[in-house]
């Protein structure tokens, strides 16, 4: 598996204008055989970019990076990889199904992380074919913080390919969110993403949304910083999200959480509980 190492994080711009030429490949592209890992040795930490991410995801100032954040640093890294010849499946359009974070320890907010980032094999989904994008942070050498982003690639799917689902929790509403039609915006000025289905109205009905909608990442962030600000988060714990349904901008959504023993189940609804957006898991280590 061929490595490509970079001295900085790779420029959005360029990344896009692959990534848009990577969405037009026509249908019977053959991609490379082989896959593709990316590394990044040592990755400064912008600390009024990392104020903006906190100011819009809901994380208060601490000495210690928000457990999602090493996600925004990884993103450039992520685009990279599903924009290069090598990966077999057209970036845009792409599914998010769930994420997994493990964190092993807090990481200082001054702290120059190394991050390497690859994929795993394909398999059968009722939908499609699925994969995750893998990303690793590492501290002088030791691996401190995880991320397993699992994608869908739509196409006729294997109707008995099994679906591993978080359960839906028993959750009281515990706040209310109003969210804005410039939230994806927001969000994507302060963590690169700007997929059009999350910027207007317009640009996300060119792919199908009645509207904007927002960043599974900002739905999952959020629900942590509503956490923490509640009862501090354990400084070592793997935490999951499923996807289910897109929040649509603006709306008001209900979140709720509950806590037992080292586990912490929460989930974001729409104002009316008859839609579920995102279902979550912590588990303290």
């Amino acid at each position: 598996m061929p490595t490509r190492r970079y001295d900085d994080s790779p420029g959005f711009g360029a990344l896009y204008a692959r990534t848009v030429k990577a969405t037009l490949r026509r249908a019977d592209y053959e991609p490379d055989a082989d896959g593709l890992t990316l590394e990044l040795p040592r990755s400064a930490i912008d600390q009024d970019h990392l104020t903006a991410y906190r100011d819009v995801t809901g994380f208060t100032a601490g000495p210690a990076l928000p457990v999602t954040y090493p996600h925004v640093l990884a993103f450039p890294l992520h685009l990279d990889l599903m924009s290069d010849p090598s990966f077999p499946y057209k970036p845009m359009g792409i599914v998010h199904l769930s994420n997994t974070i493990t964190q092993l320890r807090p990481i200082p907010i001054h702290a120059e992380p190394a991050i390497r980032v690859h994929s795993t094999a394909e398999r059968p989904h009722p939908k499609g074919t699925i994969f995750d994008v893998i990303s690793e942070v590492s501290l002088d050498g030791e691996v401190v913080w995880t991320d397993l982003t699992t994608l869908l690639s739509r196409s006729p799917g294997t109707e008995h390919a099994p679906v591993d689902l978080l359960p839906e929790p028993s959750v009281e509403p515990t706040a209310w969110w109003d969210l804005r039609a410039n939230l994806g915006r927001r969000y994507a000025a302060a963590s690169g993403d700007r997929n059009p289905i999350h910027l207007f109205k317009l640009t996300a009905q060119a792919f199908g949304f009645p509207r904007q909608i927002a960043h599974g990442m900002w739905t999952k962030a959020a629900s942590l910083a509503s956490i923490q600000r509640a009862a501090k988060l354990p400084d070592a714990f793997t935490v999951r999200v499923d996807f289910r349904k897109p929040v649509p901008l603006p709306s008001r959504v209900q979140f709720g959480y509950q806590t037992s023993s080292k586990t912490t189940d929460f989930a974001v609804y729409d104002e009316r509980r008859e839609l579920t957006h995102l279902i979550g898991q912590l588990q303290a280590h």
